[in-house]
């Protein structure tokens, strides 16, 4: 029979586990996170943590007492707000604060609180960030135009989805398709200059899974194989429906309303990059439910990033220039959790989200399979794993020349 204290412990971290991961938490930052805080309630623990499953194992010294719970979860989201909210818990508890039971009603408290930007935002985040694309892509200002369009009717799928368990499952094929549809519809009879595949995964940037796959990478380094491996073919087999419904979408699209010669219109010029960071980093803060304490810090993450990776890639090339801007968020992020007291993921995410080169995998696949380039992409395989690698190096150097003050 378990005690009542024992019992208490046992909840509140299986509980914690739980939220974290559906907040987004990475395997290696869980673990390291729940086994601080098991130490602190005086029990021992063991978890297997992966983007589908987890494993808790919980005993007290001398296994008087042992609890075992294995749960089926779905993927986490990315709610930098109820994450950071959720550390700052914790730090209560750890600092005698909060008792256990007091903080388990506290979790349930934080678990509940409702979007704090509600849907109008959220929707101007979607435009935001499909424009700023792009215009970091330096195309047109034509493209910058119908992305953003487009980026606001796959928010309409979104939410549709939310009321649609049917349409959930088909979500990412079913946007990008729809997405396809409409560019080929507005090339045909508004915009001849539309740069129908650029403009379809600026629309549907936002489903792109680079940061996913980086995280893979990042967990594989840290030898956790299994959620690892899992998290890199879960966020492939999201690409790859991705990119058949763009596929179907352009094929049907071309099928029905024709093909139109292609007319270039003027480029956007490369100074616009550093506008597209901060509006890319706003729409962010919306998409990722950060909280506006950290706006600052989470800006000027995405700047160092891009800053950092563009003037490495002047003086040496790409890969080299991934890796020093890695490093430079890795520093910042965990100058961050010193200053701010706060999670370091809260402003890394935002700097890895410009060096990720999600879009360039969607572009390597279409190489690939149509054999056609929307843009310059030479020896984009190879670049893209590269680059992959060269990201999780930087973090992992980081990591070594300023340790984190926090697990998460």
């Amino acid at each position: 029979m378990y005690s009542a204290d024992f019992t208490q412990k046992r909840k509140f971290i299986v509980k914690l586990g739980k939220m974290l991961h559906k907040y987004g938490t990475p395997a290696y930052r869980l673990e390291a996170h729940l086994h601080e805080l098991a130490l602190h309630l005086d029990v021992k623990a063991s978890y297997i943590i992966s983007p589908t499953a987890m494993i808790f194992v919980i005993w007290t010294e001398g296994h008087e007492q042992e609890y075992t719970q294995a749960v089926r979860v779905e993927p986490g989201g990315m709610d930098l707000g109820a994450l950071s909210r959720t550390d700052e818990l914790v730090d209560q508890l750890l600092q005698g604060k909060v008792s256990v039971n007091e903080a388990d009603a506290l979790l349930d408290a934080i678990d509940a609180r409702p979007n704090p930007y509600g849907k109008l935002p959220t929707a101007l985040a979607m435009m935001m960030s499909g424009g700023a694309f792009a215009m970091l892509m330096a195309t047109s200002w034509n493209d910058v135009l119908w992305a953003s369009l487009l980026s606001l009717l796959v928010y309409g799928f979104m939410l549709w989805s939310e009321r649609s368990p049917r349409l959930a499952h088909m979500l990412e094929p079913l946007v990008a398709l729809s997405a396809a549809l409409a560019a080929c519809a507005i090339s045909r009879y508004i915009d001849p200059g539309i740069n129908i595949r650029l403009v379809v995964l600026s629309a549907i940037i936002a489903f792109i899974p680079g940061l996913a796959l980086t995280l893979g990478f990042a967990e594989l380094a840290a030898r956790h194989l299994v959620s690892g491996n899992a998290r890199i073919m879960d966020a492939m087999m999201l690409l790859f429906k991705l990119y058949f419904g763009a596929f179907v979408g352009i094929a049907i699209g071309f099928a029905l309303f024709g093909q139109v010669d292609f007319v270039k219109p003027e480029p956007i010029s490369r100074d616009f990059a550093w506008l597209a960071i901060g509006i890319l980093g706003i729409s962010l803060m919306i998409l990722f439910k950060s909280r506006p304490k950290y706006t600052l810090w989470s800006l000027a993450s995405g700047f160092i990033a891009y800053a950092v990776s563009v003037q490495g890639a002047a003086w040496f090339d790409y890969t080299i220039g991934a890796f020093l801007g890695a490093f430079a968020v890795g520093i910042y992020s965990n100058l961050f959790t010193r200053l701010a007291k706060a999670p370091a993921v809260i402003v890394a995410m935002h700097g890895l989200i410009v060096l990720v080169p999600g879009s360039k995998t969607y572009i390597g696949l279409n190489s690939l399979i149509s054999g056609q380039d929307f843009v310059v992409s030479t020896g984009v395989g190879q670049q893209t794993f590269l680059i992959f690698m060269s990201l999780v190096a930087g973090l992992i150097f980081a990591n070594v020349a300023l340790p984190p003050k926090k697990s998460l």
